[in-house]
């Protein structure tokens, strides 16, 4: 519930000698309860409950003649039937003018063609009440439709949707799914509008989502349904017949007059005597079909009568009572010749082979012509072939020294007549200009050797003289500037190509130029040259007020107006508030004020703050618009984030987010922190209640109070003076040693993940710090929250690696978060809610493992099982035997999972070892 309060309050000054009475604040408080009296209850400070302490932002009127009304509004939870509200007046002057209590609703609203009801407002401000909505008549949904209600009545972040069913289109402007007329039709679920019936279809009845053909037209069932319904093709045209031999015949005909109204048109001929010994080409299979116009029929049999059909088909063909065909009816002709006989080879030389062979027994007269096909052995698939019409041929343009094969064949009338039994011969060798045969053979080996052994002893002298001169080039290199000739390049894991190029002498920050090669084309990937910018501690400045001046903007004081009192912090009141700075538009901001009269010292360290926070630009870091330094109250303004804390903000709305919407958030946090600490600083109090939210749902990080830089590059650590630690958040060795890195902020977003998915739940519960400090050194790690996917609370494990070089880095964590968000159904598998322990390594017995998979289980490492299976890696008594490299190999290159893993089989190989000596193994 809302209470509005309008009025209007004297200024103390109109009262002289009541200084230390005299108020200019008075106190709103509630009081619940459930069943409703006839009178208030007995007024008992502790029985209400405090709303605010609330002062006159307006104004303060000095006389009677010039009243100022002032309004402030504020929200409580309601939990019970009903409340009472009080007003305290401590020693104000103060008029009460007009009173409203009220509650916010979202209104009723349709969208996505969903109807949403009205919706009250959560209990807090900030809190997000999620609506389902129901799809309008005549919608289906796509995806479960939902609205988030904000705490100012507004709708946000509409998720699903319903979409109109077919037969009915969408109405966007009315968000109704209006019915299709007859004459009309829409076939599918979405927002496509009805269409009128295509060609030779029509539909009777509004809301259709299909035409029904005219008579005598189909459609195919993968035809669309805006497709005009078709016709069967007419029968093929002008049929005739080519033979090309005794057993061959070709068919050729016209395309039909009327293809239907389609472009499909196949064909398919039947056979009424072909058996199976017949062959067709285009290929044709029992009721299959081709889209060529002729067909070439093999195997017929020689004089023999076969009636063929010819149909032509679309796809509506099936659905016609009748089909439309052309038959012809072929008889083949009389037999070939026979086979020719007496193949004989006349002539061999180097490239060049004759033949000679007898005629067919056949009349000679009948002979057409001879075909010599010739091949090397065994390849003959790969044969080639010359014509003749004498007994005799030569080939030439053969390959010395090879294995030929030759086959001879005669074509008379009608037809070719089958090849010979193939004979073999070998073709000789040219050397000079003399043929060499095989009874050369030994003096063509002595030649050939002479030959090579001279041109290896000019192929020595040659390489001799080669590396001469490179020598030579080398000195040369030795005596020049290293700019001249030193470039390093080597190749990496991934197959890249790194060159690195030293430029007049070695510089301390050499370019890098890294480049993809593939086949001849080389890719620049990228160039990174010198250092980003690095953050500085302002406590290095000798005058911390210089460092105020240099990362912080001062701000006039008359461009801000504060609104409202949203909270209180160690220094003063955090207000909310307007800037509105000359020639730009007024923005809301948040407000820190130091108290009044607080010394220099809390002045300094109050805007320390500030000089951090200026040296950031990140979106999600929280940005500092500036300081009001010469003016009081001190402030420090910043971007308002209207949700306010992480924690706060997640325990309001419990149960409320997707689990990828919870991802998101924990990908904001990781970039934040990867800026941070690539800016060479540590956080050292990183935890939900210093995340910020704002209304789009970013979070982004805050609270610098205890953050300093990393003090050395190479230990990466800050040692404190001492104070305060947040236990349940921070790394132990920054508990036992005070050294913090980011290594140890890496820690603490493994708890931060913990709270988001926990939605607020505070850490380690209500356990005293001792207790969390021992708990931890045993080995002991938060559960897995209720339904926490197994991947997340894998990279919250990794987080709380006992050693910090085991850690990820933040920039590996965004990486691996962004996998997850682009792949959401990683997100599916719900992690077992177990407490584990840092290694997990004494605790298993190993001889209670049957297989890699439960091993691995033990471990905590499932997300490895993939790698030990692709590489065969199936049994215990295999994995015993592995090494760091072999780990390596399998691609495991964690260093803190290698640790782990390598810790285990050290154990697995003792506990097997003992077992072979009892006999436990064979």
């Amino acid at each position: 519930m809302y209470i509005e309060v309008q009025f209007s309050m004297r200024d103390c000054s109109l009262f002289p000698g009541t200084a230390l009475s005299c108020k200019e604040t008075f106190s709103l408080l509630y009081y619940e309860f459930d069943a409703a009296t006839k009178e208030p209850p007995f007024w008992e400070p502790e029985s209400y409950k405090l709303i605010d302490r609330i002062a006159a932002d307006e104004g303060r009127f000095t006389n009677s003649a010039d009243i100022i009304i002032n309004a402030e509004i504020r929200s409580i939870p309601v939990t019970k039937k009903g409340v009472y509200f009080a007003f305290r007046d401590q020693g104000a002057c103060i008029s009460l003018l007009a009173i409203k209590v009220y509650y916010i609703t979202c209104p009723e609203i349709t969208k996505a063609f969903t109807h949403f009801p009205t919706t009250p407002t959560g209990s807090e401000v900030t809190s997000i009440e999620q609506a389902t909505g129901k799809c309008v008549a005549h919608a289906r949904e796509e995806s479960t439709p939902s609205f988030l209600c904000t705490g100012d009545g507004q709708w946000s972040l509409l998720n699903g949707g319903c979409a109109c069913l077919p037969g009915y289109q969408a109405n966007t402007e009315k968000q109704t799914c209006d019915v299709c007329q007859p004459g009309m039709f829409k076939d599918s679920v979405g927002a496509a509008e009805c269409r009128d019936c295509p060609e030779h279809s029509a539909a009777a009845h509004a809301g259709a989502s299909e035409c029904r053909c005219d008579t005598g037209y189909y459609r195919a069932p993968e035809d669309p349904r805006d497709m005009p319904c078709t016709r069967p093709p007419s029968k093929p045209q002008n049929i005739t017949v080519t033979f090309k031999d005794q057993s061959t015949v070709v068919l050729a005909w016209l395309p039909p007059v009327s293809d239907g109204g389609r472009s499909d048109t196949l064909y398919r001929v039947v056979c009424d005597a072909c058996g199976g010994h017949v062959s067709y080409n285009p290929p044709q299979m029992a009721d299959e079909s081709f889209n060529a116009t002729q067909v070439t029929v093999s195997g017929l049999n020689p004089v023999t009568t076969y009636r063929f059909q010819v149909y032509a088909e679309n796809g509506v063909s099936s659905q016609a009572p009748v089909a439309q065909y052309l038959d012809i009816t072929v008889t083949t002709e009389a037999s070939v010749p026979s086979m020719v006989s007496n193949v004989r080879v006349t002539s061999v030389k180097s490239t060049e082979i004759s033949l000679a062979w007898d005629a067919p027994s056949d009349p000679y007269s009948d002979i057409e012509m001879y075909e010599v096909r010739y091949y090397v052995r065994d390849q003959h698939n790969n044969s080639s072939s010359i014509l003749t019409k004498k007994e005799e041929s030569s080939l030439v343009s053969l390959r010395q020294s090879t294995d030929y094969g030759f086959q001879v064949r005669a074509k008379t009338s009608h037809g070719w007549g089958k090849y010979s039994q193939p004979i073999y011969k070998k073709t000789g060798q040219l050397l000079g200009t003399a043929y060499v045969g095989d009874e050369d053979n030994t003096q063509v080996r002595i030649i050939v050797g002479a030959t090579v052994g001279a041109f290896v002893v000019i192929a020595v002298i040659v390489i001799m003289t080669l590396l001469f001169l490179r020598s030579r080039g080398t000195d040369e290199c030795n005596k020049k500037q290293p700019s001249d000739c030193d470039t390093l390049e080597y190749r990496n894991g991934e197959g890249l190509i790194v060159t690195f190029s030293k430029l007049h002498g070695v510089l301390e920050n050499p370019p890098i130029v890294q480049t993809h090669t593939t086949g001849s084309m080389t890719t620049p990937l990228f160039t990174q040259v010198g250092h980003h910018r690095t953050y500085i501690d302002p406590h290095t400045y000798e005058d911390p007020n210089q460092a105020i001046r240099e990362f912080a903007r001062e701000i006039d004081a008359s461009y801000i107006t504060i609104e409202a009192i949203i909270g209180g912090g160690e220094f003063g009141d955090v207000c909310k508030g307007k800037l509105q700075l000359p020639s730009r538009p007024e923005m809301t901001v948040a407000i820190k004020t130091l108290k009044p009269g607080s010394s220099e010292k809390a002045r300094v360290d109050f805007l320390t703050e500030a000089s951090i926070m200026g040296q950031f630009e990140h979106p999600n870091v929280i940005f500092l618009q500036g300081v009001v330094t010469k003016s009081n109250p001190v402030m420090i303004i910043t971007e308002y984030m209207e949700n306010g804390s992480l924690d706060h903000f997640l325990r309001v709305n419990d149960g409320k987010f997707q689990v990828l919407q919870l991802v998101g958030m924990l990908r904001c946090i990781a970039s934040g922190m990867q800026y941070l600490s690539e800016m060479n600083y540590v956080h050292r109090d990183l935890a939900a209640r210093n995340v910020l939210v704002n209304a789009q749902l970013i979070c982004k990080i805050a609270d610098f109070g205890l953050s300093r830089e990393i003090e050395s590059h190479t230990e990466g650590a800050y040692t404190t003076r001492g104070g305060k630690i947040p236990v349940r958040w921070t790394a132990p060795e920054a508990i036992a040693f005070r050294k913090f890195t980011s290594a140890s902020d890496v820690w603490s977003l493994g708890i931060v993940m913990w709270e988001v998915m926990s939605y607020g739940e505070r850490p380690y519960w209500n356990w005293s710090n001792q207790d969390v400090i021992k708990s931890i050194e045993k080995g002991y790690r938060l559960p897995a929250p209720m339904e926490c996917p197994e991947a997340i609370y894998q990279l919250m494990l990794d987080c709380w690696q006992k050693e910090r070089n085991h850690r990820p880095n933040f920039a590996s964590i965004v990486r691996t978060l962004d996998r997850l968000i682009r792949t959401p159904e990683a997100l599916n598998k719900v992690a077992q809610n177990r407490c584990t322990t840092a290694l997990g390594l004494d605790s298993v017995d190993m001889t209670q493992l049957t297989s890699v998979e439960d091993w691995l289980a033990s471990l905590k490492m499932s997300r490895y099982v993939d790698n030990f299976q692709r590489t065969g890696l199936t049994d215990l008594e295999a994995v015993a035997r592995l090494t760091q490299h072999d780990l390596t190999q399998l691609g495991i290159t964690l260093v803190g999972h290698q640790k782990k893993l390598l810790q285990s089989i050290h154990t697995l190989r003792t506990q097997l070892a003992v077992n072979m000596s009892e006999g436990f193994l064979v």
